[in-house]
């Protein structure tokens, strides 16, 4: 039992997110090579230590407002199955391993990961409270995974799928920050600061402005490349059903959403096969 709580504690979940360092090597058609994916192991599971370095950093500094959240009060660090002291100990040997083994991948990878790192303690301590601002930082965790990813399997990240991944990214976070605001409803804002400052369908136009652009950036991404054009209608599909949980009240964060919801992991895993029949099946 107090293994799973200290498991909980680092969101193993959230690493879902991490798997973004592989979009590189899969979208240029080096995947199937099991070398490719035997050596991307290694830097996932430091960008993993990583990020989880960042979740308990960011608990320990968001005790209070978790502690009257209807769902985060229920984490291992909230309901005291784990104390600070233990989180903040687990914390700092998170970070000290992730950052000791990052210069073995690269010198840039682990440029990347710094830049992450402290991209998530600038959102911890003043980004988080400002409105549009903590959706933007949120999102550029997503383009520096893209650009690690990148790096290290020495594969260029093309204009297109840099801003289709950055609007991607802004598109879930407003939709999760959405989320947050219609759950919780008059008391959003003695939970996170930002949700009381975001106007009355704020969120909601800036969710479908990015969600058609995400669109658009997607199709002049895969519109020179042959088959996976047809994957599009599935990008749209998949946009949309997220906005219809959003809007039905369910959860907005992006993995919860993607492993929990039958058809958005279905249509995940259809777009998937679609780009990699377009990329591999020549």
């Amino acid at each position: 039992m107090i293994f799973s709580e200290y498991l909980k504690l680092l969101r193993p979940t959230q690493w879902l997110k991490n798997a973004m360092l592989f979009f590189p090597p899969f979208l240029g058609g080096a995947i199937l090579d099991l070398d490719t994916v035997y050596r991307g192991l290694f830097p996932f599971a430091v960008f993993c230590l990583g990020s989880s370095a960042g979740y308990i950093f960011n608990d320990l500094n968001d005790l209070d407002n978790d502690i009257r959240h209807p769902k985060k009060k229920h984490r291992p660090l909230v309901s005291g199955k784990v104390t600070p002291v233990t989180a903040k100990v687990i914390c700092v040997i998170l970070l000290l391993v992730s950052l000791g083994l990052a210069p073995l991948i690269s010198a840039r990878f682990t440029l990347y990961l710094i830049l992450y790192l402290l991209i998530t303690v600038a959102y911890t301590f003043y980004f988080r409270e400002v409105a549009v601002l903590d959706i933007f930082c949120i999102s550029s965790g997503f383009v520096v995974r893209l650009l690690a990813g990148g790096e290290f399997f020495r594969i260029e990240v093309s204009d297109w799928l840099l801003l289709t991944v950055f609007l991607l990214a802004v598109f879930l976070s407003t939709g999760k920050r959405l989320s947050e605001k219609l759950s919780l409803g008059s008391s959003a804002g003695g939970h996170r600061k930002t949700l009381a400052n975001y106007p009355d369908g704020f969120l909601d136009g800036a969710m479908y402005m990015t969600g058609g652009a995400v669109l658009v950036t997607y199709t002049m991404y895969v519109i020179v490349r042959s088959f996976m054009v047809y994957s599009v209608p599935l990008c749209c599909f998949g946009l949309l059903r997220y906005i219809y949980r959003i809007k039905k009240g369910q959860s907005g964060d992006p993995t919860d959403s993607l492993l929990r919801d039958p058809v958005l992991f279905m249509v995940g895993a259809a777009w998937a096969v679609l780009v990699g029949i377009g990329i591999y099946g020549k």
